[in-house]
């Protein structure tokens, strides 16, 4: 059973988020052969102040 843990910044629609899922399902359906009803995705909605590449906060980026 896959389970696939998405981290992304804070902002996307509903709508963007039910294609991901979608994708991601569909992808794992093609290439592992697994069942829709037993691929599991997690979405984590993070704000920019909570996450920073190289040292600096992505919202204190220019």
């Amino acid at each position: 059973m896959p389970t696939i843990r998405v981290e992304m910044f804070e902002g996307r629609t509903p709508e963007q988020k039910r294609e991901l899922v979608k994708a991601l399902t569909e992808a794992c359906e093609k290439t592992l052969g697994s069942p829709p009803e037993s691929v599991d995705v997690l979405l984590f909605d993070i704000p920019k102040s909570q996450w920073s590449t190289a040292g600096v906060l992505w919202s204190e980026r220019q």
